[in-house]
């Protein structure tokens, strides 16, 4: 599996990489442009990603934002087919029924409140059929 951490705090981006690296490749990106920018290199490449575990609350583009673009770019780019498209968790660590309401009307797979624990993440990646 190939996975995109989009994450602004170190501490949560390192935690989220040793709890999925046992999974798959993970990619980092420190803020909304940096990881908008990885996916679509990665995605021209023609290696998009299976997994992007995105943060709501981020600098310079937040993470609703991104989650726009990368559903946006994949429809522009005739990616229609819910089995072929990026899954995207957004993480936050704020239970806002607004920010959560969002994130499913643009079309995010699931979302997790932090802090994050293993067990909530493994969950989700079986829900998702990822593992």
């Amino acid at each position: 599996m190939k996975i995109l951490i989009v994450e602004d705090d170190y501490t949560s981006r390192y935690g989220l990489e040793v709890m999925l690296e046992k999974y798959g490749k993970c990619y980092l990106a420190e803020n909304g442009i940096e990881g908008y920018e990885v996916f679509e290199k990665e995605f021209i490449k023609g290696e998009p990603f299976d997994l992007i575990c995105l943060d709501i609350m981020m600098p310079k583009m937040d993470g609703q934002e991104v989650l726009k673009k990368i559903r946006r770019y994949e429809m522009e780019n005739n990616i229609v087919n819910f089995d072929k498209r990026a899954k995207i968790i957004m993480i936050s660590a704020l239970n806002d029924y607004v920010n959560i309401k969002e994130a499913f009307w643009e079309i995010c797979d699931d979302y997790l409140i932090k802090p994050i624990e293993e067990k909530n993440i493994i969950d989700k990646l079986k829900k998702l059929k990822l593992i």
